[in-house]
């Protein structure tokens, strides 16, 4: 049963489902781990630039590494497959986050390498002009990968973008045909768990100040006594205010997009989110109302008021249904059913051609 209330004008709806359709996404996601089939391009391991091709020999860290992780677990699974003809999509296995470190190309070198990199594959193989690239997709989580593509505009305009910089104000992303990355802190174990009656701060936020949105939350609301709002070093553990809080605010900074939210739903916090233009992760598949609330910048001064007009019961099912999507946003080596890294495998399975088109034979791989 649909149950939405409408608790604010500022929240709009809220719903308890957390799933657009369940029933259309477990035949289609049981369809995609079936038969789904992506081709990389294949580098070998002393090619000059494998630091940056091939999947990173060491576990991720850090905030960009959803990419690496993506690429690490994909190319060990069952998805992958050598024979081109039978592909759905073609993966472009370059890391922006690793050309971004490499000093022959830096951050002043990676548009003039992606060029050269979708120049060579089109000369080398037959798969990227068939199509102009629109069956081909790369992903990237720094945020210099939303202006990676400016001297590749098939790449841009053609190609699937998986990246976490999904702002749809921005001209390089184009929703429905590109998708959002979520940006995930790498965690090991099973997430803690803390009763909604055990966390005694109504929101807490801890950042830089690198946008007006931060500015303005800062100068409404640093002297709370309920909302906590913090920039600078914390002098208590991050974890513990998470754990501490029944609302965990997501503001825009330098770019849309943080690892916040994927943090409040480990720590089983209310993600709220003050950025406006945002194609949330998943959002093709999750009712983000029905576990998260959605706050434009303009409305921070109406904040509190906002918060404090969710019911209890409304909270609690927002809670109890952070805990249940929580799962979508975790990565784990060896990938478990719904977690971050098949989630994005849906969200590229929905975007694949329906129309296959036929290949020509196969030319000599790149060297």
């Amino acid at each position: 049963m649909k149950l939405c209330i409408l608790s604010s004008p500022s929240v709009l709806l809220w719903c308890t489902i957390i799933r657009h359709d369940r029933n259309l996404f477990v035949e289609d996601y049981k369809e995609m781990n079936r038969s789904f089939k992506i081709y990389c391009y294949p580098h070998k391991r002393d090619d000059p630039f494998a630091n940056a091709l091939l999947p990173v020999d060491f576990e991720p860290g850090g905030n960009y590494a959803s990419e690496s992780y993506f690429k690490k677990v994909l190319m060990k699974s069952h998805f992958i497959t050598k024979d081109p003809s039978k592909a759905d999509l073609f993966f472009l296995p370059f890391s922006i986050a690793r050309l971004r470190h490499d000093p022959r190309v830096g951050v002043g070198g990676i548009q003039d390498f992606i060029r050269d990199y979708i120049f060579n594959i089109s000369q080398n193989y037959p798969y990227w002009n068939q199509t102009g690239g629109a069956d081909h997709f790369y992903v990237a989580c720094h945020s210099i990968g939303r202006s990676a593509m400016e001297k590749a505009d098939e790449v841009k305009l053609n190609a699937i973008q998986v990246v976490c910089s999904s702002s749809y104000f921005l001209s390089g992303y184009i929703a429905h045909k590109d998708a959002s990355l979520p940006q995930i802190w790498p965690r090991q174990g099973d997430p803690p768990d803390l009763a909604s009656s055990e966390r005694k701060k109504l929101a807490f936020f801890a950042g830089s100040i690198n946008s007006p949105v931060r500015e303005r939350l800062l100068q409404v609301w640093r002297n709370d006594s309920e909302i906590s709002v913090h920039f600078g070093r914390l002098t208590t553990p991050y974890a513990d205010e998470l754990l501490g809080s029944k609302f965990c605010l997501h503001v825009k900074g330098f770019e849309i997009n943080t690892a916040r939210i994927a943090d409040s739903l480990y720590y089983g916090c209310v993600p709220v989110i003050i950025a406006n233009h945002y194609d949330l992760p998943f959002a093709d598949i999750l009712n983000w109302k029905s576990f998260s609330i959605v706050v434009a910048t303009l409305d921070i001064p109406l904040l509190k008021q906002v918060l404090k007009g969710i019911s209890l019961d409304e909270y609690l099912m927002l809670q109890s249904n952070v805990l249940k999507v929580r799962n979508h946003f975790q990565w784990h080596v060896s990938p478990v059913d719904y977690d971050a890294f098949y989630m994005v495998m849906y969200e590229l399975w929905l975007r694949r051609s329906s129309v296959r088109v036929p290949l020509s034979t196969p030319m000599d791989p790149i060297h």
